[in-house]
């Protein structure tokens, strides 16, 4: 174990390579270059590949053939070029590769702002690519979590031969804290049991492919369903803060999730019974932490960095309708403690507004 004052961009970058990460493709955007940066020089200190790809596309596509011969591979980018591996990473899907995404969030519609923001959410949770499938999405919050997540995404991707997408915000990539780097993982990948690697004599051929040609769909489809079904049983994750007495509790991930909980603690301080639920893993959502909320709960109020309340949906499922659900989404802007007080204040008072689900 290793203390390090490192950024966050570069706190996701070592935990990969710490997890076994052995190839890497990439292409430049803000918020994230910084991890495309220290995949440059560490992935040659390692003994990996790291390429700079000529586009998002490329770089997709390029990691899908390190995968498939058994390498722990990884890409990264935000906002349009999130949006441009898509295709690339249903590609994944279909073909049963156990590869790794990151998205630093940033915020806005086409091409955007290089600020933060969270509105990568519906495109990271409800699939962004064709067809029927969810990634298993990991939500960080502090620079220690996108060390800590990177570096077991691997594992968890080839438990479940699925794609992992990190989802992060550009605060949290560009924020300097304290962390503690884990051991380096020793991952040979010869002995990837579901890479090509050639056919010896005798041996029955392995082929990697997407779902167009697949021999027996139905099997496929049937299969998969499974999986997810497991994924969602199994791979809920989520952090509670003083959710047994409170009155309203807030739920928020990534950096919002940190707003939140200063506005739980200084409330506290004053009498006021807030709590709030983290989700830790955005697919599967954590619905078993909302079976733990007391029947008195006045409410449930999301906060996030986006326009349209993305994760609201989401929270009204995992309540069954048992409480009313408000939203203080704040498009590009952070929320600040005092206004989430407040906004709960009306909320205990009978005064808060339900908005629209969009």
């Amino acid at each position: 174990m290793q203390s390090l004052l490192i950024k966050g961009n570069e706190a996701l970058a070592e935990g990969a390579i710490r997890g076994g990460c052995r190839f890497y493709a990439g292409y430049p955007i803000t918020p994230q270059s910084e991890i495309l940066e220290m995949m440059a020089w560490r992935q040659k200190e390692v003994g990996g590949v790291f390429i700079q790809g000529e586009s998002e596309i490329a770089s997709v596509n390029m990691v899908m053939g390190a995968s498939a011969l058994g390498a722990r591979a990884m890409t990264s980018s935000s906002g349009p070029g999130f949006s441009l591996k898509q295709e690339g990473i249903a590609y994944w899907v279909s073909a049963g590769l156990p590869a790794v995404v990151a998205c630093v969030q940033r915020y806005g519609i086409g091409d955007g702002f290089i600020g933060a923001g969270q509105d990568n959410y519906w495109q990271a949770v409800k699939g962004g690519g064709n067809g029927d499938y969810h990634l298993i999405v990991l939500a960080p919050n502090s620079v220690q979590e996108n060390m800590d997540m990177a570096y077991e995404s691997f594992e968890l991707a080839e438990k479940y031969m699925h794609p992992v997408l990190i989802l992060s915000d550009a605060t949290i990539g560009q924020m300097v804290e304290p962390c503690i780097a884990p051991p380096m993982k020793e991952y040979d990948m010869d002995k990837a049991p579901w890479a090509a690697k050639g056919t010896p004599v005798g041996e029955k051929n392995k082929v990697i492919t997407d779902i167009t040609y697949f021999e027996d769909q139905d099997t496929w489809q049937k299969g998969y369903i499974e999986k997810m079904r497991k994924v969602q049983e199994d791979e809920q994750r989520w952090e509670e803060i003083e959710i047994e007495d409170a009155e309203v509790v807030f739920v928020a991930y990534g950096i919002s999730s940190r707003i939140a909980e200063g506005a739980v603690r200084d409330a506290r301080a004053k009498g006021m019974k807030l709590g709030l639920i983290r989700p830790k893993t955005l697919w599967p959502y954590p619905r078993k932490a909302f079976k733990k909320l007391s029947d008195s709960l006045k409410g449930l109020v999301t906060v996030e960095m986006n326009m349209m309340a993305q994760m609201k949906e989401d929270v009204i499922i995992a309540c069954d309708n048992r409480f009313p659900v408000y939203s203080v989404a704040t498009a590009q802007y952070m929320a600040e403690v005092n206004q989430l007080i407040d906004f709960a204040q009306q909320i205990i008072d009978g005064k808060a507004k339900q908005e629209e689900v969009f």
